[in-house]
Protein backbone atom coordinates (compact mmCIF):
# COMPACT_ATOMS: atom_id res chain seq x y z
CA UNK A 1 0.00 0.00 0.00
CA UNK A 2 1.62 3.47 -1.14
CA UNK A 3 2.11 5.92 1.89
CA UNK A 4 -0.74 8.93 1.34
CA UNK A 5 0.45 12.42 0.24
CA UNK A 6 -2.28 14.47 2.04
CA UNK A 7 -1.85 16.54 4.79
CA UNK A 8 0.75 14.79 7.62
CA UNK A 9 -0.31 13.69 10.75
CA UNK A 10 -0.58 16.16 13.47
CA UNK A 11 1.92 15.20 16.28
CA UNK A 12 1.89 16.06 20.31
CA UNK A 13 2.65 14.35 22.93
CA UNK A 14 0.71 11.49 23.76
CA UNK A 15 3.60 9.53 25.71
CA UNK A 16 2.87 12.22 28.39
CA UNK A 17 -0.79 11.91 28.43
CA UNK A 18 -1.48 9.53 31.23
CA UNK A 19 2.07 9.52 32.75
CA UNK A 20 0.90 10.38 36.40
CA UNK A 21 -2.14 8.01 35.98
CA UNK A 22 -1.07 4.47 34.54
CA UNK A 23 -3.02 1.71 36.56
CA UNK A 24 -1.80 -1.24 38.65
CA UNK A 25 -0.19 -3.86 36.08
CA UNK A 26 -1.56 -6.90 38.23
CA UNK A 27 -5.00 -9.08 38.04
CA UNK A 28 -7.43 -7.55 40.17
CA UNK A 29 -9.69 -10.67 42.69
CA UNK A 30 -11.55 -10.87 45.56
CA UNK A 31 -10.94 -6.70 45.96
CA UNK A 32 -7.57 -6.90 45.91
CA UNK A 33 -4.73 -6.41 42.98
CA UNK A 34 -2.58 -9.62 42.67
CA UNK A 35 0.37 -10.43 40.63
CA UNK A 36 0.54 -13.03 37.91
CA UNK A 37 1.35 -16.31 39.15
CA UNK A 38 1.95 -18.01 35.55
CA UNK A 39 4.93 -14.71 35.22
CA UNK A 40 3.61 -14.70 32.16
CA UNK A 41 3.00 -11.53 30.56
CA UNK A 42 2.53 -8.62 27.39
CA UNK A 43 3.11 -5.26 26.26
CA UNK A 44 0.14 -2.43 26.05
CA UNK A 45 1.21 -0.21 23.35
CA UNK A 46 0.29 3.15 22.36
CA UNK A 47 -0.95 3.03 18.82
CA UNK A 48 -0.14 6.56 17.96
CA UNK A 49 3.37 5.98 18.33
CA UNK A 50 3.86 1.96 18.22
CA UNK A 51 6.04 2.50 22.00
CA UNK A 52 5.20 -0.01 24.67
CA UNK A 53 3.52 1.69 28.00
CA UNK A 54 3.22 -1.08 30.35
CA UNK A 55 3.96 -4.88 31.02
CA UNK A 56 0.58 -6.54 32.00
CA UNK A 57 0.00 -10.43 33.08
CA UNK A 58 -1.79 -12.68 31.48
CA UNK A 59 -4.12 -14.88 34.24
CA UNK A 60 -4.29 -18.44 34.06
CA UNK A 61 -7.49 -20.97 34.28
CA UNK A 62 -6.30 -21.55 38.42
CA UNK A 63 -6.91 -17.74 38.81
CA UNK A 64 -9.67 -17.68 36.55
CA UNK A 65 -11.16 -20.37 38.71
CA UNK A 66 -10.61 -17.83 41.97
CA UNK A 67 -12.16 -14.88 40.47
CA UNK A 68 -15.42 -17.17 40.17
CA UNK A 69 -14.96 -18.33 43.46
CA UNK A 70 -14.68 -14.71 45.20
CA UNK A 71 -17.44 -13.40 42.88
CA UNK A 72 -19.72 -16.66 43.89
CA UNK A 73 -18.93 -15.89 47.57
CA UNK A 74 -19.61 -11.93 47.28
CA UNK A 75 -23.03 -13.05 45.34
CA UNK A 76 -24.34 -14.45 48.71
CA UNK A 77 -24.71 -10.94 50.25
CA UNK A 78 -24.37 -8.35 47.14
CA UNK A 79 -27.53 -10.35 45.37
CA UNK A 80 -29.75 -10.02 48.40
CA UNK A 81 -29.05 -6.09 49.76
CA UNK A 82 -31.92 -3.91 48.95
CA UNK A 83 -32.21 -2.21 45.31
CA UNK A 84 -31.60 0.95 46.89
CA UNK A 85 -28.31 0.03 48.69
CA UNK A 86 -27.15 -1.24 45.35
CA UNK A 87 -28.50 1.91 43.90
CA UNK A 88 -26.55 3.99 46.37
CA UNK A 89 -23.39 2.04 45.28
CA UNK A 90 -23.94 2.65 41.91
CA UNK A 91 -24.31 6.45 42.78
CA UNK A 92 -21.08 6.92 44.33
CA UNK A 93 -19.19 5.23 41.15
CA UNK A 94 -20.37 7.02 39.06
CA UNK A 95 -19.11 10.24 41.59
CA UNK A 96 -16.12 8.64 42.06
CA UNK A 97 -15.48 8.03 37.80
CA UNK A 98 -16.36 11.91 37.71
CA UNK A 99 -13.93 12.72 40.01
CA UNK A 100 -11.20 11.23 37.77
CA UNK A 101 -12.56 12.22 34.64
CA UNK A 102 -9.45 13.89 33.28
CA UNK A 103 -7.18 10.94 34.33
CA UNK A 104 -9.62 8.27 32.67
CA UNK A 105 -9.96 10.30 29.43
CA UNK A 106 -5.89 10.88 29.38
CA UNK A 107 -5.08 6.71 29.75
CA UNK A 108 -7.92 6.25 27.30
CA UNK A 109 -6.56 8.18 24.77
CA UNK A 110 -3.10 7.17 25.62
CA UNK A 111 -4.09 3.26 25.10
CA UNK A 112 -6.13 3.57 22.12
CA UNK A 113 -5.36 6.85 20.53
CA UNK A 114 -8.76 8.18 20.81
CA UNK A 115 -9.46 12.12 19.97
CA UNK A 116 -9.75 14.13 22.68
CA UNK A 117 -13.80 14.69 21.89
CA UNK A 118 -14.18 11.17 21.91
CA UNK A 119 -12.24 10.14 24.82
CA UNK A 120 -14.52 12.80 27.02
CA UNK A 121 -17.91 11.60 25.53
CA UNK A 122 -16.52 7.82 26.62
CA UNK A 123 -16.32 8.43 30.20
CA UNK A 124 -18.93 11.00 29.99
CA UNK A 125 -21.01 8.06 29.03
CA UNK A 126 -19.88 5.58 31.43
CA UNK A 127 -20.67 8.18 34.18
CA UNK A 128 -24.12 8.45 32.86
CA UNK A 129 -24.56 4.77 32.48
CA UNK A 130 -23.97 4.39 36.38
CA UNK A 131 -26.54 7.29 37.09
CA UNK A 132 -29.03 5.96 35.04
CA UNK A 133 -28.84 1.95 36.36
CA UNK A 134 -29.03 3.40 39.55
CA UNK A 135 -32.46 4.69 39.47
CA UNK A 136 -33.57 1.72 36.73
CA UNK A 137 -32.92 -0.86 39.04
CA UNK A 138 -35.44 0.32 41.43
CA UNK A 139 -38.24 0.24 38.83
CA UNK A 140 -38.44 -2.59 37.63
CA UNK A 141 -40.82 -3.96 34.36
CA UNK A 142 -42.60 -6.88 35.40
CA UNK A 143 -46.43 -7.19 35.39
CA UNK A 144 -48.17 -6.48 38.49
CA UNK A 145 -48.99 -9.09 40.82
CA UNK A 146 -52.80 -10.19 40.39
CA UNK A 147 -55.20 -12.75 40.70
CA UNK A 148 -54.58 -15.09 36.76
CA UNK A 149 -55.98 -18.26 37.59
CA UNK A 150 -59.09 -18.60 40.42
CA UNK A 151 -58.30 -18.47 43.99
CA UNK A 152 -54.41 -17.81 43.45
CA UNK A 153 -52.14 -14.77 43.87
CA UNK A 154 -49.34 -14.53 40.95
CA UNK A 155 -46.46 -12.39 41.74
CA UNK A 156 -43.18 -11.67 38.98
CA UNK A 157 -40.21 -11.45 40.71
CA UNK A 158 -36.75 -10.55 39.25
CA UNK A 159 -33.69 -12.40 40.26
CA UNK A 160 -30.50 -12.00 39.82
CA UNK A 161 -28.53 -14.67 38.01
CA UNK A 162 -25.05 -14.86 40.24
CA UNK A 163 -21.74 -14.73 38.65
CA UNK A 164 -21.59 -12.74 35.29
CA UNK A 165 -18.35 -13.78 33.23
CA UNK A 166 -18.23 -10.87 31.05
CA UNK A 167 -15.75 -10.32 27.53
CA UNK A 168 -14.97 -6.59 26.79
CA UNK A 169 -13.12 -4.90 23.37
CA UNK A 170 -10.78 -2.72 22.63
CA UNK A 171 -12.40 0.10 20.86
CA UNK A 172 -14.32 1.89 23.76
CA UNK A 173 -12.40 -0.09 26.33
CA UNK A 174 -14.00 1.75 29.69
CA UNK A 175 -17.38 2.59 27.77
CA UNK A 176 -18.20 -1.15 27.00
CA UNK A 177 -16.81 -2.34 30.27
CA UNK A 178 -19.45 -0.16 31.82
CA UNK A 179 -22.17 -0.68 29.95
CA UNK A 180 -21.51 -4.53 31.16
CA UNK A 181 -20.65 -3.63 34.63
CA UNK A 182 -23.18 -1.06 35.22
CA UNK A 183 -26.69 -3.17 34.78
CA UNK A 184 -25.03 -6.83 35.74
CA UNK A 185 -24.47 -4.99 39.58
CA UNK A 186 -27.66 -3.11 39.09
CA UNK A 187 -29.46 -6.69 38.58
CA UNK A 188 -27.10 -8.21 41.97
CA UNK A 189 -25.24 -10.08 40.16
CA UNK A 190 -21.17 -10.48 41.11
CA UNK A 191 -18.48 -10.49 37.74
CA UNK A 192 -15.16 -11.58 36.59
CA UNK A 193 -14.45 -9.46 33.67
CA UNK A 194 -11.64 -9.85 31.03
CA UNK A 195 -10.62 -6.44 28.84
CA UNK A 196 -9.48 -6.82 25.40
CA UNK A 197 -5.56 -7.94 25.65
CA UNK A 198 -4.65 -4.63 23.79
CA UNK A 199 -6.61 -2.28 26.11
CA UNK A 200 -6.57 -3.44 29.04
CA UNK A 201 -5.38 -0.02 31.45
CA UNK A 202 -8.85 1.91 31.75
CA UNK A 203 -10.60 -1.24 33.27
CA UNK A 204 -7.91 -1.74 35.81
CA UNK A 205 -7.57 1.61 36.31
CA UNK A 206 -11.69 1.65 37.15
CA UNK A 207 -10.93 -1.29 39.72
CA UNK A 208 -8.47 0.82 41.28
CA UNK A 209 -10.67 3.48 41.45
CA UNK A 210 -13.80 1.65 42.95
CA UNK A 211 -12.12 -0.99 44.81
CA UNK A 212 -13.07 0.66 48.24
CA UNK A 213 -16.46 1.08 46.82
CA UNK A 214 -17.65 -2.36 46.14
CA UNK A 215 -17.38 -5.51 48.26
CA UNK A 216 -14.10 -7.28 47.30
CA UNK A 217 -15.36 -10.51 44.60
CA UNK A 218 -17.99 -8.22 43.38
CA UNK A 219 -16.09 -7.02 40.73
CA UNK A 220 -12.98 -8.71 39.36
CA UNK A 221 -10.63 -8.34 36.40
CA UNK A 222 -8.54 -10.87 34.47
CA UNK A 223 -6.29 -9.45 31.67
CA UNK A 224 -4.82 -11.97 28.99
CA UNK A 225 -5.80 -14.35 26.43
CA UNK A 226 -9.44 -15.10 25.52
CA UNK A 227 -8.77 -18.25 24.77
CA UNK A 228 -8.00 -18.91 28.05
CA UNK A 229 -9.72 -16.61 30.36
CA UNK A 230 -12.99 -16.64 27.71
CA UNK A 231 -12.85 -19.55 26.81
CA UNK A 232 -12.89 -21.33 31.25
CA UNK A 233 -15.63 -18.41 31.76
CA UNK A 234 -17.62 -19.92 29.38
CA UNK A 235 -17.57 -23.41 30.18
CA UNK A 236 -17.15 -23.05 34.20
CA UNK A 237 -20.20 -24.88 36.27
CA UNK A 238 -20.35 -21.59 38.42
CA UNK A 239 -21.00 -18.84 35.96
CA UNK A 240 -24.31 -18.28 35.07
CA UNK A 241 -24.28 -16.48 31.75
CA UNK A 242 -21.14 -15.06 29.61
CA UNK A 243 -21.74 -11.57 28.10
CA UNK A 244 -19.29 -10.81 25.06
CA UNK A 245 -18.84 -7.18 22.42
CA UNK A 246 -16.27 -8.32 20.18
CA UNK A 247 -16.15 -9.98 16.78
CA UNK A 248 -18.63 -12.34 15.39
CA UNK A 249 -16.12 -15.00 15.52
CA UNK A 250 -15.76 -14.82 19.69
CA UNK A 251 -19.38 -14.83 19.69
CA UNK A 252 -19.33 -17.98 17.80
CA UNK A 253 -16.54 -19.63 20.30
CA UNK A 254 -18.40 -18.26 23.45
CA UNK A 255 -21.63 -19.85 22.44
CA UNK A 256 -20.68 -22.53 21.33
CA UNK A 257 -18.61 -23.40 24.65
CA UNK A 258 -21.36 -22.10 26.79
CA UNK A 259 -24.40 -24.24 25.15
CA UNK A 260 -22.60 -27.26 26.44
CA UNK A 261 -23.75 -25.93 30.19
CA UNK A 262 -26.76 -24.46 28.66
CA UNK A 263 -25.18 -21.22 30.14
CA UNK A 264 -26.99 -18.18 28.92
CA UNK A 265 -25.24 -15.79 26.62
CA UNK A 266 -25.48 -11.81 25.77
CA UNK A 267 -23.65 -11.21 22.33
CA UNK A 268 -23.08 -7.41 20.66
CA UNK A 269 -21.06 -8.17 18.01
CA UNK A 270 -19.94 -7.04 14.72
CA UNK A 271 -21.83 -4.73 11.84
CA UNK A 272 -22.00 -3.01 8.40
CA UNK A 273 -24.79 -0.87 8.90
CA UNK A 274 -26.49 0.86 5.70
CA UNK A 275 -27.07 4.55 5.46
CA UNK A 276 -30.02 4.85 2.54
CA UNK A 277 -29.89 8.06 1.28
CA UNK A 278 -32.76 8.99 -1.31
CA UNK A 279 -33.67 11.48 -3.49
CA UNK A 280 -35.46 13.55 -1.88
CA UNK A 281 -32.83 13.76 1.56
CA UNK A 282 -31.19 16.81 2.42
CA UNK A 283 -27.61 15.95 0.80
CA UNK A 284 -25.34 18.59 2.89
CA UNK A 285 -27.12 17.26 6.51
CA UNK A 286 -26.77 13.76 5.07
CA UNK A 287 -23.17 14.58 4.31
CA UNK A 288 -22.17 16.15 7.35
CA UNK A 289 -24.08 12.77 9.61
CA UNK A 290 -21.98 10.69 7.51
CA UNK A 291 -18.49 12.82 8.28
CA UNK A 292 -19.36 12.24 11.33
CA UNK A 293 -20.51 8.81 11.79
CA UNK A 294 -18.76 6.66 9.80
CA UNK A 295 -15.68 8.55 10.73
CA UNK A 296 -15.99 8.19 14.64
CA UNK A 297 -13.43 6.66 16.86
CA UNK A 298 -11.72 6.25 13.60
CA UNK A 299 -14.24 4.67 12.18
CA UNK A 300 -13.49 1.64 14.84
CA UNK A 301 -17.32 1.10 15.63
CA UNK A 302 -19.66 -1.51 15.61
CA UNK A 303 -22.81 1.06 14.07
CA UNK A 304 -20.42 2.91 12.02
CA UNK A 305 -22.22 4.63 8.99
CA UNK A 306 -19.94 2.96 6.88
CA UNK A 307 -22.06 1.62 3.93
CA UNK A 308 -24.01 4.30 1.97
CA UNK A 309 -27.10 3.26 -0.36
CA UNK A 310 -27.41 6.55 -2.52
CA UNK A 311 -30.35 7.07 -4.84
CA UNK A 312 -28.57 6.96 -8.82
CA UNK A 313 -30.92 10.58 -9.45
CA UNK A 314 -27.89 11.88 -6.44
CA UNK A 315 -25.29 9.95 -6.27
CA UNK A 316 -22.58 11.93 -8.33
CA UNK A 317 -23.27 15.30 -6.26
CA UNK A 318 -23.57 13.42 -3.15
CA UNK A 319 -20.17 11.23 -3.48
CA UNK A 320 -18.28 14.38 -4.38
CA UNK A 321 -19.78 17.17 -1.52
CA UNK A 322 -18.77 13.32 0.91
CA UNK A 323 -15.33 13.05 -0.66
CA UNK A 324 -14.38 17.06 0.13
CA UNK A 325 -16.32 16.46 3.33
CA UNK A 326 -13.53 13.64 4.43
CA UNK A 327 -10.77 14.87 2.98
CA UNK A 328 -10.92 18.05 5.48
CA UNK A 329 -11.27 15.43 8.56
CA UNK A 330 -8.01 16.06 11.02
CA UNK A 331 -5.76 13.07 11.47
CA UNK A 332 -3.03 13.26 14.46
CA UNK A 333 -2.31 12.04 17.91
CA UNK A 334 -4.47 12.57 20.67
CA UNK A 335 -2.26 15.04 22.49
CA UNK A 336 -1.31 17.34 19.03
CA UNK A 337 -5.09 19.00 20.12
CA UNK A 338 -8.95 19.45 20.33
CA UNK A 339 -8.78 19.79 16.36
CA UNK A 340 -7.79 16.46 16.07
CA UNK A 341 -10.46 14.30 14.54
CA UNK A 342 -9.19 10.48 13.17
CA UNK A 343 -6.68 8.99 15.22
CA UNK A 344 -4.67 5.66 14.59
CA UNK A 345 -6.00 2.14 14.39
CA UNK A 346 -5.84 -0.06 17.35
CA UNK A 347 -2.43 -1.85 16.32
CA UNK A 348 -0.38 -3.41 13.73
CA UNK A 349 -2.27 -6.07 13.07
CA UNK A 350 -5.46 -4.19 12.87
CA UNK A 351 -3.34 -1.60 10.98
CA UNK A 352 -2.66 -4.53 8.15
CA UNK A 353 -6.24 -5.59 8.19
CA UNK A 354 -7.69 -2.13 6.99
CA UNK A 355 -5.14 -1.64 4.27
CA UNK A 356 -5.60 -5.61 3.44
CA UNK A 357 -9.19 -4.53 2.63
CA UNK A 358 -8.41 -1.34 0.84
CA UNK A 359 -5.94 -3.57 -1.57
CA UNK A 360 -9.40 -5.47 -2.22
CA UNK A 361 -11.18 -3.05 -2.93
CA UNK A 362 -8.91 -1.88 -5.54
CA UNK A 363 -8.07 -5.33 -7.00
CA UNK A 364 -12.54 -5.58 -7.32
CA UNK A 365 -12.45 -2.67 -9.09
CA UNK A 366 -13.79 -0.38 -7.00
CA UNK A 367 -11.99 3.20 -7.00
CA UNK A 368 -11.04 5.84 -4.26
CA UNK A 369 -12.98 9.33 -4.12
CA UNK A 370 -10.14 10.41 -1.40
CA UNK A 371 -7.97 8.49 0.95
CA UNK A 372 -6.87 4.94 0.17
CA UNK A 373 -3.57 4.87 1.94
CA UNK A 374 -1.29 4.38 5.03
CA UNK A 375 -0.07 7.34 6.45
CA UNK A 376 3.53 8.26 6.81
CA UNK A 377 5.38 8.41 9.99
CA UNK A 378 5.41 6.04 12.80
CA UNK A 379 1.84 4.82 14.39
CA UNK A 380 -0.92 3.31 12.88
CA UNK A 381 -2.70 5.74 11.05
CA UNK A 382 -4.85 5.31 7.81
CA UNK A 383 -6.03 8.37 5.52
CA UNK A 384 -10.62 8.80 5.50
CA UNK A 385 -11.41 6.65 3.10
CA UNK A 386 -14.31 7.12 0.32
CA UNK A 387 -14.67 4.60 -2.18
CA UNK A 388 -16.63 4.64 -5.11
CA UNK A 389 -18.25 0.64 -4.82
CA UNK A 390 -19.67 -1.46 -7.99
CA UNK A 391 -22.32 -3.31 -5.92
CA UNK A 392 -21.33 -6.78 -4.08
CA UNK A 393 -17.90 -5.30 -3.58
CA UNK A 394 -16.34 -6.96 -0.41
CA UNK A 395 -15.68 -3.52 1.06
CA UNK A 396 -19.61 -3.13 0.99
CA UNK A 397 -20.30 -6.38 2.40
CA UNK A 398 -17.25 -7.17 4.97
CA UNK A 399 -16.63 -4.85 8.14
CA UNK A 400 -13.47 -3.26 7.93
CA UNK A 401 -13.76 -1.23 10.97
CA UNK A 402 -11.60 1.52 10.11
CA UNK A 403 -12.25 4.92 8.83
CA UNK A 404 -13.60 3.55 5.32
CA UNK A 405 -16.64 4.41 4.20
CA UNK A 406 -18.07 2.69 0.56
CA UNK A 407 -20.65 4.58 -1.83
CA UNK A 408 -22.69 2.28 -4.24
CA UNK A 409 -25.79 3.18 -6.06
CA UNK A 410 -29.78 2.08 -6.04
CA UNK A 411 -32.49 2.60 -7.75
CA UNK A 412 -35.61 1.80 -6.41
CA UNK A 413 -36.93 1.67 -2.92
CA UNK A 414 -37.51 -2.09 -2.98
CA UNK A 415 -33.58 -2.37 -4.49
CA UNK A 416 -32.26 0.02 -1.26
CA UNK A 417 -34.19 -2.19 1.34
CA UNK A 418 -33.12 -5.26 -0.69
CA UNK A 419 -29.25 -4.26 -1.07
CA UNK A 420 -29.58 -2.52 2.84
CA UNK A 421 -30.53 -6.02 4.47
CA UNK A 422 -27.93 -8.26 1.79
CA UNK A 423 -25.62 -8.49 4.88
CA UNK A 424 -25.49 -10.83 7.75
CA UNK A 425 -25.18 -7.79 10.33
CA UNK A 426 -28.26 -6.32 11.42
CA UNK A 427 -26.97 -4.36 14.93
CA UNK A 428 -28.17 -0.19 13.41
CA UNK A 429 -28.89 1.37 9.81
CA UNK A 430 -30.20 4.70 8.83
CA UNK A 431 -32.49 6.61 6.47
CA UNK A 432 -32.02 9.64 4.81
CA UNK A 433 -35.29 11.44 3.67
CA UNK A 434 -37.99 14.19 4.18
CA UNK A 435 -40.85 12.23 2.99
CA UNK A 436 -42.28 11.09 6.69
CA UNK A 437 -44.64 8.04 5.35
CA UNK A 438 -41.45 6.85 3.54
CA UNK A 439 -38.90 6.84 6.31
CA UNK A 440 -41.62 5.01 8.57
CA UNK A 441 -41.94 2.27 6.00
CA UNK A 442 -38.62 2.12 5.61
CA UNK A 443 -37.55 2.35 8.80
CA UNK A 444 -40.13 -0.41 9.70
CA UNK A 445 -38.54 -3.01 6.62
CA UNK A 446 -34.70 -2.76 7.86
CA UNK A 447 -33.49 -5.44 9.30
CA UNK A 448 -31.18 -3.81 12.32
CA UNK A 449 -31.95 -3.45 15.92
CA UNK A 450 -31.79 0.53 16.12
CA UNK A 451 -32.81 2.56 12.74
CA UNK A 452 -31.93 6.35 12.75
CA UNK A 453 -34.14 8.77 10.04
CA UNK A 454 -32.16 11.95 9.11
CA UNK A 455 -29.24 10.77 11.88
CA UNK A 456 -26.54 8.16 12.58
CA UNK A 457 -24.84 6.74 15.92
CA UNK A 458 -27.08 8.86 18.31
CA UNK A 459 -27.35 7.65 21.65
CA UNK A 460 -29.45 7.33 24.69
CA UNK A 461 -28.91 5.69 27.91
CA UNK A 462 -32.48 5.12 28.29
CA UNK A 463 -32.89 3.37 24.92
CA UNK A 464 -31.39 -0.25 24.20
CA UNK A 465 -28.73 -0.90 21.75
CA UNK A 466 -28.36 -4.52 19.77
CA UNK A 467 -28.87 -6.33 17.21
CA UNK A 468 -30.28 -9.03 14.71
CA UNK A 469 -28.82 -12.01 12.78
CA UNK A 470 -25.21 -11.95 13.11
CA UNK A 471 -24.95 -8.91 15.24
CA UNK A 472 -25.59 -11.20 18.05
CA UNK A 473 -28.68 -10.64 20.42
CA UNK A 474 -29.03 -9.02 24.36
CA UNK A 475 -29.31 -5.28 24.75
CA UNK A 476 -27.09 -2.92 26.54
CA UNK A 477 -28.05 0.16 27.80
CA UNK A 478 -31.61 0.81 28.97
CA UNK A 479 -33.75 -1.21 31.11
CA UNK A 480 -33.80 -3.95 29.13
CA UNK A 481 -30.03 -4.30 29.89
CA UNK A 482 -30.92 -5.34 33.41
CA UNK A 483 -33.48 -7.75 32.48
CA UNK A 484 -31.26 -9.49 30.15
CA UNK A 485 -29.24 -9.87 33.49
CA UNK A 486 -31.72 -11.15 35.57
CA UNK A 487 -34.56 -13.61 35.77
CA UNK A 488 -38.13 -14.20 35.90
CA UNK A 489 -39.72 -16.59 38.93
CA UNK A 490 -43.34 -16.50 38.79
CA UNK A 491 -44.66 -17.43 42.76
CA UNK A 492 -48.06 -18.11 42.78
CA UNK A 493 -50.41 -17.85 46.66
CA UNK A 494 -53.38 -19.73 47.00
CA UNK A 495 -55.77 -17.77 48.31
CA UNK A 496 -59.02 -19.91 48.47
CA UNK A 497 -60.56 -19.92 52.03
Amino acid sequence: MELSTRAAIKRGTSEALAAASLPENQLFINGSFVPGASGDSFTVVDPSTGKGILEIPRASVEEVDQAVLAAKEAFTEWGRILPSERAAVLLKIADRLEEHQAELMALESLNTGKPSAVAEDDVSSAIDSFRFMAGALRSGTSLSAGEYAKDHLSMIVREPLGVIGAVTPWNYPLLMGVWKIAPILAAGNTLVLKPSETTPLSTLKFAQLTADLLPAGVFNVLTGKGSVIGTRLSEHPEVAMVALTGSVGSGISVASVAAQSVKRVHLELGGKAPVVVFEDADIEAAVAGIRSAGYWNSGQECGAACRVLVHESIAGEFTRRLGEAVSSLVVGEPGAGDEVEIGPMISKAHYDRVLEHLEKAKAEGASFVTGGGAMEGPGYFIEPTVIDAPQGASCTQEEIFGPVVSVETFSTEQDALDRANEVPFGLAASVWTKDAQRSHFVASRLDAGTVWVNSHLALATEMPWGGFKGSGYGRDLSAYAIDDYSRTKHVMHHTGR
